[in-house]
């Protein structure tokens, strides 16, 4: 009897221990099967990620191709930026791109990432953007005089008075940017990329728009004058005036206009363009003027001199400050004293210039510069339409506008 209860009791630990079994055997294979499904969704996503990498990666490169594209002259749309199955470095994926489109109806890119199975699309829009976006832009420091008004127009366009203007530095060091008492900037206020506005804005009493950190720097590339005859000499003016027209135009040591019996003029009629390797320097009360319906392109690799009650200005200043630009070339620092004594229109590039201007009225135009402060005169007017440029404008380059995928 004993025994017979003993057999029973081994008897029932078999189907126990079948049922553990299956259990376990259950358990594993669902564990096999949640690490297959997250090794093939980690694998899937790692591919969806490469593809999205190369993605970006043709639409870059196009771009890049584009902008490469804008260094030759004269503009030939005929032949636009392409490439197929482009091997991505250090990785299994590969890119295509395609440019679409012209200067009419503007370019789309196209770009597609392929890493395994994985294939992702990315279109952008591009389009032309100049030198003068800001009002004014510095690399360092922006200090404007008590009372000054930052607003904007357009000179194409007398009705439209919906300006966007903004006012900028690139730099994020404490007090890049002065805003003294009475200030208003109609518009908004830009430090350097993760700059804080708290510190690097020193507020006086100011009345702005927004003031935050920008999230991309313009790339501020020097500019290189044109192809221009050198004429071997300076242009001197003492005591006298002296006419340049456009058969003058070309490449000049320095400008020198000071007093004789009488003051010095230097007077520009018609479309002239200069490049000046060294300084300008205009003595006290002399000018240098731009005659009406005339304009002046000036590439300076020196420094501006103006000594007291001279003036650089517009015989009658346009509303259009393209009449004047003003290009500094150095790779050094340069200093420009500018004075003007009425109102001044102008537009002025040298990213590696301290500037200080004066006026005794308003100023028209765009300025960037390495540093800016406005010391006297009256109030501070972007020209929105140095936004609207064209293809072969000075310094243009094309952006993305608009992505998606």
């Amino acid at each position: 009897m004993k025994k017979l209860l003993q057999s029973k009791k081994r008897g029932s630990v078999i189907p126990l221990a079948v049922v553990v079994v299956v259990i376990l055997l259950a358990m594993g294979a669902g564990l096999l099967r949640l690490g297959l499904s997250n090794r093939t969704i980690s694998t899937r996503t790692a591919s969806d990620i490469a593809a999205r990498c190369a993605a970006d990666t043709g639409l870059t490169k196009a771009l890049f191709e584009m902008n490469e594209k804008l260094q030759v002259q004269p503009w030939d749309g005929s032949s636009l930026p392409q490439a197929i199955n482009v091997n991505l470095l250090n990785c299994d994926a590969a890119f295509s791109y395609e440019v679409t489109g012209n200067l009419a109806s503007g370019f789309i890119i196209k770009s597609v990432g392929k890493a395994d199975q994985a294939q992702r699309t990315v279109y952008a829009t591009i389009g032309l953007r100049g030198l003068f976006e800001h009002a004014i832009l510095t690399k360092g420091s922006l200090v404007l005089k008590p009372d000054t008004v930052v607003d904007g127009y357009n000179s194409q366009d007398p009705l439209d008075t919906d300006i966007k203007v903004n006012i900028g530095t690139q730099s994020t060091l404490d007090a890049s940017i002065v805003l003294n008492s009475g200030v208003t900037v109609e518009g908004d206020v830009i430090v350097g990329v993760g700059g804080d506005p708290d510190t690097v804005i020193k507020d006086l009493g100011a009345t702005t728009g927004y003031q935050f950190s920008g999230t991309e720097e313009d790339p501020l590339p020097l500019m290189t004058p044109p192809a221009l005859p050198d004429m071997g000499v300076d242009i001197t003016a003492t005591g006298e005036t002296v006419t340049l027209d456009p058969t003058k135009n070309g490449q000049y040591g320095n400008i020198t206009v000071v007093k004789g019996n009488t003051v010095g003029v230097l007077e520009i009629s018609g479309d002239v363009v200069l490049y000046i390797t060294g300084n300008i320097e205009l003595g006290e009360s002399c000018e240098l003027i731009i005659k009406d319906n005339s304009s002046l392109t000036l590439y300076i690799n020196g420094d501006i001199h103006c000594r007291t009650n001279s003036v650089i200005n517009n015989e009658i200043p346009p509303e259009d400050p393209m009449k004047f630009q003003l290009y500094g070339t150095a790779e050094t620092t340069q200093f420009f004293d500018i004075k003007a004594k009425t109102t001044w229109s102008a537009v002025i590039y040298a990213p590696n210039a301290d500037i200080d201007l004066y006026a005794n009225g308003d100023f028209y135009g765009s300025v960037v510069a390495d540093n800016f402060e406005l010391k006297a005169g009256g109030n501070y007017h972007y020209d929105e339409a140095l936004r609207e440029v064209e293809i072969d404008d000075e310094g243009v380059r094309f952006v993305v506008k608009r992505w998606h995928e």
